[in-house]
């Protein structure tokens, strides 16, 4: 639900971007002038946007030209401000970052607050927060360097209060609360008793953001007392919205029959609808609902939401002011009659309307104002629900981030001026030497840390170079392996085989025109001696055919030397399957290389730890993914407990997978083992050019 107290400070939000400041008192001929030229641009609507703005560049050049230039930089600021009334964006950035520059460079530190202020009320006006909340941030620095009296003090406790207001906008309820606490004490010094106001009321809206009913009422009643410590025109208007702030409060921590009772005197008072009809229209509506909620008088109530809606509709203040929640406490009334088909009709209505004002507060009520009132879609608007909510609170804590950042970035020790001005060069100076010597002893540090990291990764990558030059030394190994059998085969074939035939062959021919049965007898022998070395080549003929489909590869003979060592040198029974037909040694030369450290490591933590009898690495094909499954028998631990206390090995298996953009599964229970699986995007370590067995 969003609180009418921070409905009503979102509207003073939008029509507080201008800011009031106290102008340089100029009386010169050139000065006159100059202000003459610039209130004709601002206000004479008669004349072309071409010629108005003619004046204003005679106004800059004017200002330009004046010795002064405190006096000066006034004037270019009352143009820039002159061109943003204008809605020349452009002119308006232009001059104000002349300003901001001069400034500057001159230490002017009151325009150069002013210029940041200026910008600061831009940004917020076309909604861009982060950004007015940055250059609220630079006007503060630049007001805290300048002398301090009221003119300084009220300057910086403006600015806190702006920051603040931007903070508590955005949920932001620690930042804001000690801005505008910050601000709250320098008003209470200079008196200011309508600040004081606004400031008691933030903090009391703040208060209630954070869920501290006790003190945000704590907050709006010294609101209200401060009221009555200063005069204006509106005084009535602050009345009004104190007593809805503390009303609300009541509301908001459900105690309706208070609530109703301080709602009752607006309620009452008459001139409450004819002079704020909007602020009218909240009031009927939380008294409708505390009257609700709290008596059970459906009927008064629906009276008043009936009313409130007319009100909305009537004043075209469906969007600005609150419809949105009317229409959802209606609809909860008529749910709670048990006319549940209006009852959606006005919730969904409600809904609408907190979507198209991206009332998010409203939104996630209506939702769930839903769920129960139209159980046919009740896991739609659940699931919306849910999802709403974590997007809302993924955004406030990108915002809160960002105001933390900026308060990082832009937070700066500033030196005060010291009364005695025979010590202020001396400690100008230490300040300096020591400044000059944490900015040598941080270059020196971090000079020393980008060092210390690049020979990490010199070495790391002289490893990483190590390990393929051995796996290539290995492949070398293997294909020296095969020449050998080659050779061996020849000398076979060669000697055994080919010299066993040419022997026969030699006999036959002598033989050939023998007829005797000696003759026949021996060629038969000759004949069965041919057929044994037919068998002979046969098998070797075999064995060269097994050889060439079931040869391995540099990849998986290293992975099979590494199971097998770890095996023979444990006394673990290692196991070792693959997928046939993958030309393996394709895969990148850091996947290979991260693939044999994570084997390696989890088999050594099955060696130390897992008092294993059996140990299986499996390297498969699933699903157009490498998955990589490493699993022992032994004791197994508790995978939930001591995640902070990880071993380096578990870490680094970790930190590899990460690198291969994989993921990590630890499956483990005590006494029933553990089993690693690794899983890889098979299509993103694919090589160009894959070639299949």
């Amino acid at each position: 639900m969003k609180n009418k107290a921070l409905t009503l400070f979102l509207i003073l939000l939008a029509c507080c971007g201008k800011q009031t400041r106290d102008q340089t008192v100029v009386d010169t001929p050139e000065s006159v002038l100059i202000n003459k030229w610039i209130n004709i641009a601002r206000d004479s609507t008669q004349l072309s946007m071409d010629e108005r703005k003619q004046y204003l560049v005679k106004a800059t050049e004017k200002a330009s030209d004046l010795s002064n230039d405190t006096i000066s930089l006034d004037h270019l600021s009352r143009v820039s401000l002159a061109y943003k009334r204008l809605q020349d964006s452009t002119g308006f950035r232009n001059m104000n970052q002349e300003v901001m520059d001069l400034s500057g460079d001159r230490k002017i530190y009151k325009a150069l607050g002013e210029s940041h202020w200026d910008l600061a009320a831009f940004f917020k006006s076309y909604g861009v927060m982060d950004s007015a909340y940055f250059h609220y941030k630079k006007a503060y620095k630049g007001f805290d360097q300048m002398p301090v009296d009221s003119t300084s003090l009220s300057l910086r406790g403006r600015i806190l209060y702006s920051m603040g207001r931007i903070q508590n906008y955005f949920k932001d309820y620690l930042g804001a609360e000690v801005n505008i606490t910050e601000a709250l004490r320098i008003f209470e010094d200079l008196e200011d008793y309508k600040r004081l106001y606004n400031c008691n009321n933030i903090l009391g809206i703040t208060a209630q953001g954070m869920n501290n009913s006790t003190k945000s009422l704590e907050y709006f009643k010294k609101a209200g007392a401060d009221i009555g410590k200063f005069n204006s025109i509106d005084k009535t208007s602050y009345m009004w919205e104190n007593k809805n702030n503390i009303a609300y409060d009541y509301l908001r921590n459900m105690e309706y029959s208070k609530s109703a009772n301080a709602y009752l005197e607006l309620y009452n008072d008459k001139s409450l609808s004819v002079e704020n009809p909007a602020l009218y229209s909240k009031v009927l509506t939380s008294r409708g609902y505390s009257i609700f909620k709290g008596e059970k008088d459906f009927g008064e109530a629906k009276k008043m939401f009936q009313k409130a809606i007319s009100l909305n509709d009537s004043i075209s203040l469906s969007v600005e002011n609150d419809q949105a929640r009317a229409k959802q406490y209606y609809a909860e009334l008529l749910a709670t009659e048990g006319d549940s088909t209006l009852a959606k009709q006005y919730a969904k209505e409600s809904l609408a309307i907190a979507k198209e004002t991206s009332n998010n507060d409203h939104h996630l009520e209506v939702l769930r104002l839903l769920t129960t009132i139209d159980a046919e879609n009740a896991v739609a608007y659940s699931n919306e629900y849910y999802t709403l909510n974590e997007q809302i609170k993924d955004e406030e804590r990108a915002i809160r981030d960002k105001f933390a950042r900026i308060r990082l970035e832009t937070d700066e020790v500033i030196q005060r001026n010291e009364l005695l001005s025979k010590q202020k060069q001396i400690w100008t100076g230490v300040a300096l030497g020591l400044l000059l010597l944490g900015a040598a002893f941080f270059i020196i540090v971090s000079q020393r840390i980008s060092n210390n990291k690049l020979k990490f990764e010199q070495k790391q990558q002289e490893s990483n170079q190590e390990i393929y030059n051995l796996m290539l030394s290995q492949h070398g190994k293997l294909e020296e392996g095969k020449q050998l059998e080659q050779k061996r085969i020849s000398e076979e074939l060669h000697d055994g085989v080919l010299g066993e035939m040419l022997g026969i062959r030699l006999i036959l021919s002598k033989l050939n025109n023998k007829d005797d049965e000696a003759s026949v007898q021996f060629r038969a022998q000759l004949i069965e001696k041919l057929q044994e070395q037919e068998e002979e080549i046969r098998t070797i003929s075999h064995e060269l055919s097994d050889a060439s489909y079931q040869k391995f590869y540099n990849f998986i003979v290293s992975l099979e030397d590494l199971i097998n060592n770890i095996g023979e040198s444990s006394g673990i029974s290692c196991s070792f399957t693959y997928a046939e037909g993958v030309e393996w040694d394709n895969l990148d030369g850091d996947i290979k290389i991260n693939i044999y450290r994570i084997v390696q490591e989890s088999l050594q933590n099955c060696v130390k730890h897992a008092q294993c009898h059996n140990a299986k690495v499996a390297f498969e094909i699933v699903d157009n993914l490498l998955e990589l499954k490493i699993s022992d028998d032994g004791v197994g631990f508790d995978t939930g407990k001591g995640k902070g206390k990880r071993g380096i090995g578990l870490r680094n298996v970790i930190s590899r997978v990460k690198k291969m953009n994989g993921t990590l599964n630890i499956d483990s229970k005590k006494g029933k083992g553990t089993t690693i699986t690794v899983t890889l995007p098979y299509d993103d370590i694919r090589p160009e050019d894959p070639k299949y067995i």
